[in-house]
Protein backbone atom coordinates (compact mmCIF):
# COMPACT_ATOMS: atom_id res chain seq x y z
CA UNK A 1 0.00 0.00 0.00
CA UNK A 2 2.27 2.73 -1.23
CA UNK A 3 -0.46 5.08 -2.38
CA UNK A 4 -0.87 7.88 0.22
CA UNK A 5 -4.48 8.45 -0.83
CA UNK A 6 -5.36 4.84 -0.04
CA UNK A 7 -3.53 5.08 3.30
CA UNK A 8 -5.51 8.19 4.16
CA UNK A 9 -8.79 6.57 3.16
CA UNK A 10 -8.04 3.55 5.39
CA UNK A 11 -7.05 5.83 8.26
CA UNK A 12 -10.31 7.81 7.95
CA UNK A 13 -12.35 4.62 7.68
CA UNK A 14 -13.46 5.31 4.13
CA UNK A 15 -11.90 2.10 2.81
CA UNK A 16 -11.07 -1.31 4.21
CA UNK A 17 -7.45 -2.37 4.51
CA UNK A 18 -8.05 -5.43 2.35
CA UNK A 19 -9.57 -3.32 -0.43
CA UNK A 20 -6.72 -0.81 -0.19
CA UNK A 21 -4.15 -3.59 -0.72
CA UNK A 22 -6.00 -4.97 -3.73
CA UNK A 23 -4.94 -3.87 -7.15
CA UNK A 24 -7.55 -1.73 -8.91
CA UNK A 25 -9.89 -4.05 -10.78
CA UNK A 26 -13.23 -3.64 -12.45
CA UNK A 27 -16.03 -3.58 -9.93
CA UNK A 28 -17.92 -6.83 -9.67
CA UNK A 29 -21.43 -7.40 -8.34
CA UNK A 30 -19.94 -8.95 -5.18
CA UNK A 31 -18.10 -5.71 -4.31
CA UNK A 32 -21.27 -3.68 -4.72
CA UNK A 33 -23.20 -6.03 -2.47
CA UNK A 34 -20.45 -5.90 0.17
CA UNK A 35 -20.47 -2.10 0.24
CA UNK A 36 -24.26 -2.03 0.61
CA UNK A 37 -24.13 -4.49 3.50
CA UNK A 38 -21.54 -2.36 5.33
CA UNK A 39 -23.68 0.79 5.21
CA UNK A 40 -24.70 1.96 8.67
CA UNK A 41 -28.40 1.92 9.46
CA UNK A 42 -30.08 5.31 9.26
CA UNK A 43 -31.93 6.34 12.38
CA UNK A 44 -34.56 9.03 11.75
CA UNK A 45 -34.60 11.94 14.18
CA UNK A 46 -37.91 12.22 15.94
CA UNK A 47 -39.27 14.79 18.28
CA UNK A 48 -38.40 13.91 21.88
CA UNK A 49 -41.19 12.27 23.81
CA UNK A 50 -40.21 13.93 27.08
CA UNK A 51 -40.08 17.72 26.93
CA UNK A 52 -39.55 19.97 29.94
CA UNK A 53 -42.61 22.17 29.74
CA UNK A 54 -45.37 23.13 32.12
CA UNK A 55 -48.75 21.67 31.37
CA UNK A 56 -51.12 23.70 29.23
CA UNK A 57 -52.87 26.51 31.04
CA UNK A 58 -50.32 26.85 33.85
CA UNK A 59 -48.36 29.79 32.46
CA UNK A 60 -48.05 32.17 35.37
CA UNK A 61 -45.17 34.31 34.17
CA UNK A 62 -44.08 36.26 31.10
CA UNK A 63 -40.55 37.63 31.03
CA UNK A 64 -39.82 41.01 29.43
CA UNK A 65 -36.19 41.57 28.45
CA UNK A 66 -34.54 44.82 27.31
CA UNK A 67 -31.19 43.49 26.05
CA UNK A 68 -28.34 45.94 25.61
CA UNK A 69 -25.75 43.45 24.33
CA UNK A 70 -25.83 40.14 22.50
CA UNK A 71 -24.68 38.27 25.59
CA UNK A 72 -28.10 38.97 27.14
CA UNK A 73 -29.34 36.15 24.88
CA UNK A 74 -28.45 33.67 27.63
CA UNK A 75 -31.22 35.04 29.88
CA UNK A 76 -33.70 34.74 27.01
CA UNK A 77 -32.64 31.17 26.20
CA UNK A 78 -32.72 29.90 29.79
CA UNK A 79 -36.20 31.23 30.47
CA UNK A 80 -37.63 30.16 27.12
CA UNK A 81 -36.17 26.67 27.61
CA UNK A 82 -38.04 26.50 30.93
CA UNK A 83 -41.35 27.19 29.14
CA UNK A 84 -41.66 30.87 30.00
CA UNK A 85 -42.86 33.20 27.21
CA UNK A 86 -40.35 36.00 26.58
CA UNK A 87 -40.97 39.50 25.23
CA UNK A 88 -37.79 40.95 23.70
CA UNK A 89 -37.59 44.75 23.36
CA UNK A 90 -34.63 45.58 21.08
CA UNK A 91 -34.95 49.38 21.25
CA UNK A 92 -31.71 49.70 23.26
CA UNK A 93 -29.56 47.65 20.84
CA UNK A 94 -27.75 48.52 17.64
CA UNK A 95 -29.35 47.19 14.45
CA UNK A 96 -26.51 44.71 13.85
CA UNK A 97 -26.72 43.21 17.36
CA UNK A 98 -30.52 43.21 17.20
CA UNK A 99 -30.49 41.22 13.95
CA UNK A 100 -28.01 38.79 15.46
CA UNK A 101 -30.17 38.35 18.55
CA UNK A 102 -33.31 37.79 16.49
CA UNK A 103 -31.47 35.18 14.41
CA UNK A 104 -30.53 33.44 17.66
CA UNK A 105 -34.08 33.70 19.02
CA UNK A 106 -35.49 32.30 15.76
CA UNK A 107 -33.22 29.27 16.01
CA UNK A 108 -34.07 28.88 19.68
CA UNK A 109 -37.80 28.90 19.03
CA UNK A 110 -37.44 26.50 16.10
CA UNK A 111 -35.29 24.11 18.12
CA UNK A 112 -37.73 24.04 21.03
CA UNK A 113 -40.88 23.89 18.85
CA UNK A 114 -42.03 27.37 19.88
CA UNK A 115 -42.92 30.47 17.87
CA UNK A 116 -41.43 33.90 17.41
CA UNK A 117 -43.69 36.79 16.43
CA UNK A 118 -43.04 40.44 15.76
CA UNK A 119 -45.18 42.72 17.92
CA UNK A 120 -43.66 46.01 16.71
CA UNK A 121 -40.54 46.76 14.68
CA UNK A 122 -38.25 46.17 17.68
CA UNK A 123 -40.40 44.06 19.99
CA UNK A 124 -40.71 40.30 19.55
CA UNK A 125 -42.60 37.60 21.42
CA UNK A 126 -41.11 34.15 21.93
CA UNK A 127 -43.88 31.75 22.90
CA UNK A 128 -43.27 28.12 23.87
CA UNK A 129 -45.10 25.30 22.18
CA UNK A 130 -47.75 25.01 24.88
CA UNK A 131 -48.74 28.72 24.74
CA UNK A 132 -51.31 29.84 22.20
CA UNK A 133 -51.08 33.42 20.97
CA UNK A 134 -54.08 34.99 19.28
CA UNK A 135 -54.27 38.19 17.28
CA UNK A 136 -54.30 39.40 13.71
CA UNK A 137 -50.78 40.86 13.60
CA UNK A 138 -52.03 44.27 12.41
CA UNK A 139 -49.90 46.14 14.95
CA UNK A 140 -46.59 45.08 13.37
CA UNK A 141 -47.75 45.81 9.82
CA UNK A 142 -49.12 49.26 10.64
CA UNK A 143 -45.98 50.36 12.53
CA UNK A 144 -44.07 53.00 10.52
CA UNK A 145 -40.76 52.05 12.20
CA UNK A 146 -40.86 48.54 10.75
CA UNK A 147 -38.32 49.39 8.01
CA UNK A 148 -35.08 48.59 9.94
CA UNK A 149 -36.03 44.93 10.38
CA UNK A 150 -37.98 44.30 7.19
CA UNK A 151 -36.87 41.32 5.15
Amino acid sequence: MSNPLKKTMVYLGLADEEEAYDEPVAETPNRRERSVEKAAPVTPIHRPTVVRQPTAGTVSEILTVHPKQYRDAQIIAENFRDGIPVIINLSQMSDADARRLIDFASGLSLGLYGRIERVTSKVFLLSPENVAVSGDGAVAQADPEAAPFSN
